[in-house]
């Protein structure tokens, strides 16, 4: 089951990915991420991330980890995000990412990734 709405993909030349998407309020993630005050976690946030650098690679990977990640503004139900992600030029294994809402940085970081078997 897909949670979030994916409207639109753009890749660029330089392999940059830029994904919009919504969440609309029946996510699961909404259920429980808190009741009367909905807001998207983290780790969904994340886990869009990985979904557009896997667009990139392929497929075949999964996260190792994360570096300087900022949670810069809370994410509600049926707002549209926009999800940019970039290839690190000399490392593989790493994409900085940033999700805006409006324009306004919502999350920023790099996603680290490893081979993954499936």
């Amino acid at each position: 089951m897909k949670w979030y709405t994916l409207i639109s993909v753009d890749i660029s030349a330089s392999d940059e990915i830029v994904l919009k998407t919504e969440v609309g309020p029946e996510s699961p993630w909404f259920s429980g991420h808190f009741p009367g005050e909905p807001v998207l976690p983290g780790v969904a946030q994340l886990k869009m991330v990985l979904d557009a650098a896997r667009r990139l690679r392929g497929g075949g990977i999964r996260i190792a980890g994360v570096k300087r990640i900022r949670f810069r503004r809370v994410i509600r139900p049926d707002e549209r995000l926009t999800i940019t992600v970039t290839p690190h030029e000399r490392d593989l294994s790493s994409y900085p990412f940033r999700i805006t809402v409006d324009g306004e940085v919502a999350s920023r970081g790099v996603l680290v990734v490893e081979e993954s078997d499936g």
